[in-house]
């Protein structure tokens, strides 16, 4: 149940930033990642994880932590740098997609493979917060930088 209310709130995320409603999306990204952060800690606790509960984890994690935060920056800032800034918008979600498919089939020990989709995520969201003070471009090196580190092989320990 928490992960799918993750991905529901990476959805309506995603709608509200259609819609024009910039901060009700940041706050559902937000909530979306605090459910993350605890959804595989109460499966180990009940004794109930799965195969499938962790792909479904994926499936969530790339909506509320990939499709959701580039979007609410495209919407935010990124659109005015026109092909550029699709290109990295679509670039930032697909280099999210290739880092959870790397960690579904790799062996879990103390380390993460790369920078941890929800991290990047949840970077490009309060980023958004500076919004008014941060000069656009940086928007854009942000983005390719989180990337970038989502698909490293940098190791980040496990909390």
């Amino acid at each position: 149940m928490m992960t799918l209310s993750n991905l529901f709130l990476g959805g309506f995320s995603i709608i509200f930033t259609i819609q024009g409603e910039l901060n009700y999306s940041l706050f559902l990204i937000f909530s979306a990642a605090l459910l993350d952060r605890f959804d595989g800690m109460v499966a180990r606790k009940l004794k109930i994880e799965s195969e499938l509960g962790k792909q479904l984890d994926s499936m969530s994690d790339i909506i509320s932590f990939g499709v959701a935060p580039a979007l609410l920056l495209y919407q935010g800032i990124i659109h005015y740098f026109s092909s550029a800034g699709n290109f990295i918008t679509v670039f930032f979600i697909g280099c999210g997609a290739f880092r959870l498919a790397r960690f579904n089939i790799t062996e879990n020990n103390c380390y993460f493979s790369g920078l941890p989709i929800t991290a990047a995520g949840c970077i490009l969201t309060f980023s958004y917060l500076g919004i008014q003070f941060i000069p656009a471009i940086i928007y854009l090196y942000l983005m390719i930088i989180l990337s970038f580190l989502m698909i490293s092989t940098l190791k980040v320990k496990k909390i």
